[in-house]
């Protein structure tokens, strides 16, 4: 055996040895859950919730953040290349892990290779709205006036690539429709042309337009997943309205960089069912008609392998890419 071989045996060795030791003192410093997006949208909200029971369950501090850029890519990419100690996890959701992979053609980061799932959390339907002045009042209405003056009809999203953007582009391709797309920096920032009368459409995720419907600023038109939204029963999906292959859900989870030791791993795992299923989360999700997402390790690991090729080969189908 070369002294070569036998120093990467013995560092390996090592690290297997310090596996069990790190476990036993994990965490012993702040943990940090990076969100590739602003505050104040699903992603922002979902971390802070976790992180506030991690926090608890740990006994130590869990801290939030936000590293927007770039639609989801610069946050994403930044905790792909962290340290694998466990001390750095990432928000990681459809956009990011599944639907990037087939809206650049070279990607920073591999969701399925760089990343690790600790568990996934929460899913909820995205929610076509439309402003209140404008005379739409079920999808048929947007699909008409579309087809009549193509892409005079604007739709906003919280960025280049992102789960809003691939939502509407998606909708749009199966109706058969040319719309113009005006990204922001944020679902707020999105909001506010919205309700200012500067765009037309805008799909969201459910949870953070409910305010907005419930408010009456915007009219709900549809949502994207095949079964109706339970906190709005009589709100068609957009299947019902024709369009019978679009079934898109944003669900939510927290990944850890590939490398992370199996017992660090475990840790974080059961911690993060702990706080998923906590009386005060199950309120908070449930109460916006979030799914809870209750896979096992492999299951998710699984599901997170299949979004990303369902996504991938259907952008790549409609010829989605981020401009």
């Amino acid at each position: 055996m070369s002294l070569l071989k036998s120093l990467a045996l013995a560092a390996v060795a090592g690290l297997c040895a310090l596996a069990p030791s790190a476990a036993q003192t994990f965490p012993d410093r702040p943990i940090h859950i990076v969100v590739p997006q602003p505050p104040g949208g699903g992603f922002d909200t979902v971390a802070r919730v976790m992180a506030d029971r991690l926090s608890a369950i740990l006994g130590q501090t869990v801290v939030v953040d936000n590293k927007p850029g770039a639609g989801t890519l610069v946050g994403t990419d930044y905790a792909a290349k962290a340290a694998p100690d466990g001390y750095t996890l990432l928000l990681g959701g459809t956009s990011n892990m599944a639907l990037n992979l087939g809206l650049y053609p070279k990607l920073s980061y591999d969701p399925v290779k760089d990343f690790t799932p600790v568990g996934l959390v929460v899913s909820w339907p995205f929610m076509l709205l439309t402003r209140k002045d404008l005379p739409y009042k079920m999808v048929k209405d947007v699909v008409d006036a579309a087809k009549a003056k193509p892409d005079a009809i604007t739709f906003a999203s919280a960025g280049i690539g992102s789960g809003q953007h691939v939502a509407t582009a998606v909708f749009a391709y199966l109706a058969g429709i040319k719309l113009t797309h005006v990204p922001y920096s944020g679902a707020q920032a999105a909001y506010g042309d919205l309700l200012g009368g500067r765009v037309d459409l805008f799909s969201d995720n459910a949870q953070t337009a409910m305010p907005q419907v419930k408010g009456d600023t915007v009219r709900a038109l549809a949502v994207t997943t095949a079964k109706r939204y339970a906190v709005l029963p009589d709100l068609p999906t957009i299947a019902e309205s024709g369009l019978s292959n679009i079934d898109m859900e944003t669900w939510f989870g927290l990944f850890a960089p590939a490398a992370t030791p199996a017992p660090v791993l475990a840790k974080l795992t059961e911690a993060v069912e702990k706080a998923r299923s906590s009386p005060e989360a199950v309120d908070i999700f449930t109460k916006t008609g979030g799914s809870l997402k209750t896979m096992g390790i492999e299951e998710t690991r699984a599901f997170a392998r299949n979004e990303a090729e369902r996504w991938s080969k259907l952008l790549r189908e409609a010829g989605i890419r981020a401009e």
